[in-house]
């Protein structure tokens, strides 16, 4: 078997299981958010449910539309946090939150072999710690909450294989850019990509993250990663409890291997209005911007902010753009407080905003006028997701972002920076 399905296997008290097979696997953990979660939770009141099964093993984390931005919003939180508090369930409030994807690998929430299911599409992003992820819908949620497992098809496997060594300023938001522009956004319907390889071994752990959260893009069930010496020093000062760390068999079979050589990919661009629309940066320079955002569940980490920060430390951003920075957490912000990121960033011109998902599903913190373009470090830009329908988001990493913010168009690093 390989690595997804030893982990499905041993939660589902199988010895062996294969692709197309129906199981109900035990469940680790459970996670839904500010929209999401109210629709879980009318479900299991309809239902007539009284008490979850574990508490310690559901997570609400009201990230979407908050610090709240209006009624609606106050109501749904409400709700969340009301259930939350009714029924013991693990909560985070606004201040000491973050935005989801982010913060529960932060915590120690998540662990290597384990099956956890999220009413959030991008909930695969903890496959970067070899857990299976995926994300399901409010009823599957409402249902999972009550019982502590779930039912599942058993996916096929795509193992991504990336040779060689990524170039200057291409990072693991690069390679699955350029993977989704290779096999478009249905070429893992329902499967698993395990991605593997000498490139990603060089992958940090937020970049891994980056490479997993948007698995799903390209129609994926999960996307994985063995775990290797970098996941177990990541998860070292957090993990809290036992974990399992499963291997695939040498022989094990996958319905496809996809091999790719990094070491000339530049830097990616997706054009609207598709994350399958990746081009090398080379053909996107020029287009001028009104607005870029860097953070979110796919680039809000330290690292993230971190390479953002380097570019623009001296440097002011374009006056007709508008640059909007997110951390992913409040660990993610106060530790770049603490480096003086902030400060750069705020001097820079930015905005420096709360932890929140905001304008990556078009909710607050940057909507997009009619017509209007925005490079930001997001996972997605399909018609409208940002603002009104006319308007435009290009996908990039924290890099390009940054320096497209000072140029007031499309740019790399090199043309505003010197010595790198």
């Amino acid at each position: 078997m390989n690595l997804v399905e030893r982990i499905l296997a041993a939660h589902s008290g199988r010895s062996k299981v294969s692709p197309g097979d129906f199981i109900m696997p035990r469940l680790d953990l459970i996670l839904a958010n500010d929209i999401t979660a109210p629709l879980a939770i009318k479900e299991f009141r309809r239902l007539g449910l009284k008490r979850v099964f574990d508490p310690g093993k559901i997570v609400f984390v009201p990230d979407h539309f908050t610090p709240n931005k209006d009624i609606p919003s106050a109501e749904q939180a409400k709700m969340v946090r009301e259930f939350a508090r009714e029924q013991g369930i693990i909560y985070f409030e606004v201040g000491r939150l973050g935005i989801e994807h982010v913060l529960l690998p932060e915590q120690g929430l998540v662990l290597p072999g384990e099956v956890v299911i999220g009413a959030d599409s991008h909930t695969c992003t903890y496959g970067a710690l070899g857990a299976f992820a995926t994300g399901m819908g409010s009823t599957d949620i409402a249902m999972a909450m009550a019982t502590g497992d779930t039912w599942m098809k058993v996916p096929e496997t795509i193992k991504v294989i990336y040779h060689g060594r990524v170039g200057q300023w291409v990072g693991g938001k690069d390679l699955i850019l350029y993977t989704i522009g290779q096999i478009g956004v249905d070429g893992a319907l329902y499967a698993a990509l395990e991605f593997s390889g000498e490139a990603v071994k060089n992958i940090s752990m937020d970049g891994r993250f980056t490479m997993a959260n948007m698995a799903i893009e390209a129609g994926a069930k999960a996307g994985i990663f063995e775990v290797d010496e970098k996941t177990l020093l990541y998860l070292k000062p957090r993990a809290k409890r036992p974990y399992a760390v499963y291997q695939g068999d040498n022989d094990a079979e996958y319905s496809r291997v996809i091999e790719f050589d990094v070491s000339s990919i530049e830097p990616q661009v997706s054009l609207p209005h598709s994350p399958a629309n990746a081009v090398p940066l080379s053909k996107t320079k020029g287009v001028k911007i009104d607005q870029v955002v860097i953070g979110s569940c796919t680039n809000g980490r330290l690292e993230d902010l971190e390479i953002a920060a380097r570019i623009l430390e001296g440097a002011k951003i374009h006056p007709d753009v508008r640059l909007i920075v997110i951390p992913g957490s409040s660990k993610v912000y106060l530790d770049a407080l603490k480096e003086g990121l902030i400060e750069i960033f705020v001097s820079a011109g930015a905005v420096v905003s709360p932890p929140t998902c905001g304008p990556c599903l078009g909710g607050h913190m940057g909507i997009l006028a009619a017509g209007e373009k925005c490079l930001s470090t997001t996972n997605r830009n399909f018609v409208g997701r940002m603002g009104h329908p006319s308007s435009e988001v290009y996908l990039s990493n924290p890099a390009i972002a940054a320096a497209s913010a000072i140029a007031g168009q499309i740019t790399g690093p090199e043309e505003v920076i010197q010595g790198d």
